[in-house]
């Protein structure tokens, strides 16, 4: 109950800051005053990347008092949070690196393409989009994951067989099973699946081997490999695939056309590129269809 309370002060708080970037002109303040810094100098791309970077920045830091109460408030309150501030911020600029060195040539790949690859250039984007998606997946469980906890291959032997034999019941392989140190920041117990092919793995917190018996773990484990055996996976990355196509082609559309723009409260610019503003406000503006659509279909399941 805590956490929903929050979560609605956390959705009326955006609710106001997407009407700030929008309507009530953030972002083409913030656009005109990169335009006028100069920075066009430095070729096309550097204002449209400073935008982006400035624009993730700023919103981070207004997210910043929403993480760090729901931190070391409530989970704290709740006697969940074990994370000390030092390993907070220690995260926060391992994440803000990561990001920038994984996120900013993939963005200027996709600006890049949206200038110079045509009228189909949100096809060819697509497909750098998705083929980035299936990098990051292989990725992050022995190179991104490991940079922020210690994976450590299980050692308990019974607790070993017995997954085992329940993988091998449901036709599940996975290339390692690994307890990862989770108690360093929360006393929420888990276990997921991770990685594609060779990288696939089975991790188990460690809190959660502490809290449950041999049995219940079985149970936790059963959980997930029935998403494995409803091929849930599968489903959502075919999904992720149809829904980025979808999304590509409206922004190519959406891109070209003034109103877009206009009637959110922004100048396009007459003379250079506009495609880091078409970003941002397609990013802005389609969870709204996404909420939309939620509240919609949250009154027929709660009826099924």
């Amino acid at each position: 109950m805590t956490k929903t309370r929050f979560g609605m002060l956390e959705t009326a708080f955006g609710t106001a800051l997407l009407l700030g970037w929008t309507l009530l002109g953030g972002l083409d303040a913030l656009n005109q005053m990169l335009i006028n810094s100069g920075l066009a100098a430095y070729g096309s791309l550097a204002p449209q990347l400073a935008l982006l970077a400035a624009f993730g920045v700023i919103s981070g830091l207004l997210d910043l008092p929403f993480t760090l109460y729901s931190t070391f408030r409530i989970e704290e309150r709740f006697g969940f949070n074990k994370m000390t501030f030092k390993l907070w911020l220690t995260d926060l600029v391992k994440s803000m690196l990561i990001g920038a060195v994984i996120g900013l040539p993939i963005v200027a790949l996709i600006l890049w393409l949206m200038g110079s690859a045509g009228s189909l250039w949100w096809l060819w984007a697509w497909g750098t989009w998705m083929g980035f998606n299936l990098l990051v997946l292989v990725l992050f469980p022995t190179v991104i994951a490991p940079m922020f906890n210690k994976f450590q291959p299980l050692e308990d032997e019974a607790l070993k067989a017995r997954v085992t034999a329940l993988m091998q019941r449901c036709g599940f392989a996975a290339k390692g099973l690994f307890v990862m140190d989770g108690s360093k920041r929360s006393a929420h117990a888990n276990a997921y699946f991770t990685g594609f092919g060779a990288t696939k793995r089975v991790v188990f917190y460690d809190t959660l081997l502490k809290q449950l018996s041999p049995g219940e773990v079985d149970a936790v484990l059963a959980h997930e490999l029935g998403h494995f055996k409803h091929k849930h996976i599968i489903k959502r990355i075919i999904s992720m695939f149809a829904m980025s196509l979808v999304g590509f082609a409206l922004l190519g559309w959406l891109s070209s056309q003034v109103w877009f723009y206009t009637g959110l409260g922004v100048r396009p610019s007459l003379a250079g590129a506009n495609d880091a503003l078409a970003l941002l406000l397609f990013m802005l503006v389609v969870p709204l269809f996404s909420f939309f659509r939620l509240a919609g279909v949250c009154p027929v399941l709660a009826q099924a």
